[in-house]
């Protein structure tokens, strides 16, 4: 994109727009609260159309946390949006209200692009990103691309890590076990008080009962880092998230697993994100709608094998 592109990252808490520059700079960006009961998505369509009003930007991206259709440019699933919102976001019907080309993507996709391309993975080739925040997420970009089909791919967070607890209708995803969510929920079980950071800021005193929770999470998330090393083969894996901006307490044990679980005779660098909070928003100066669009027939797509390719840069 030669112009700044309007990036938006839509969250099941808040909704982030921004102006970014072709390189990756923020040039402007306003936050506002999702407003969960609200039975569709128009305080989305109005923060992105005051956007447009006012910078003259004549491109959109809109990065979304569920399951994006490529081929048909639809939100299909997302259970962290409030319910009725996923059947509305689709690029044709954007675009329509909006008077401008939008793309949708999925939120990790562009997080990993934005990390990729300007962040903590732009020294390398092959890049996994993966976020530990509210939910837990990942992206893939190999020699340049981010990977996914028809549809979006790499949701780990749904992949499940504890075969006993899913046999006993337990927490046993990676989302379930290694998310902020997850963190706090172990943490009011163990009688602590306050939210993830309170519980980093107890075990970084020494407390053993934060330490024991925290503990818990960390392996949690050292099981999901270790399986997208197997399946993916990347260079680095770049954590972003909350959880991502602890440091060492985190990176450090994420680390020593992967050297004993990982793939063998391959070195896969864990580094923390960048680009924080804004990884998903960059992302958008990187994302190119260059692979074909599904033929569609009677209002319904053709069927396809084919991967596709998202090209960057």
């Amino acid at each position: 994109m030669i112009e700044p592109v309007l990036s938006v990252d839509l969250g099941g808490t808040r909704m982030r727009a921004a102006v970014v520059a072709p390189g990756g700079a923020v040039l402007r960006r306003r936050v506002e609260p999702t407003p969960r009961r609200a039975a569709c998505p128009d305080a989305l369509f109005a923060l992105m159309a005051g956007f447009l009003e006012t910078t003259g930007v004549t491109e959109a991206v809109v990065g979304v946390p569920g399951r994006v259709d490529y081929a048909t440019g639809r939100l299909e699933h997302a259970p962290n949006l409030p319910p009725g919102w996923a059947p509305a976001l689709s690029e044709e019907r954007l675009s329509s209200l909006l008077g401008v080309p939008v793309a949708l993507a999925n939120d990790a996709d562009l997080a990993a692009v934005g990390e990729a391309l300007f962040g903590a993975g732009r020294y390398y080739r092959d890049v996994v990103y993966l976020t530990l925040s509210t939910g837990v997420g990942a992206g893939v970009v190999l020699d340049g691309r981010v990977v996914h089909g028809r549809r979006s791919l790499a949701e780990v967070g749904h992949t499940v890590i504890d075969r006993v607890a899913c046999a006993a209708g337990q927490p046993a995803t990676l989302e379930d076990l290694a998310s902020g969510t997850a963190l706090a929920r172990l943490a009011a079980d163990a009688g602590l008080g306050g939210d993830g950071a309170t519980v980093v800021r107890l075990v970084q005193t020494g407390h053993p009962g934060a330490r024991a929770v925290w503990d818990r999470v960390v392996a949690a998330a050292a099981i999901g880092v270790a399986n997208l090393a197997h399946l993916y083969s990347p260079d680095v894996v770049v954590i972003g998230g909350g959880l991502g901006r602890v440091g060492s307490l985190l990176l450090d044990p994420i680390r020593a697993h992967l050297t004993r679980h990982g793939p063998r005779g391959l070195t896969v660098d864990v580094v923390g994100a960048a680009l924080g909070d804004d990884a998903g928003l960059t992302g958008a100066a990187g994302w190119r709608e260059s692979f074909a669009r599904e033929v569609v027939l009677d209002d319904e797509p053709r069927p396809s094998t084919a991967l596709h390719w998202q090209r960057f840069g």
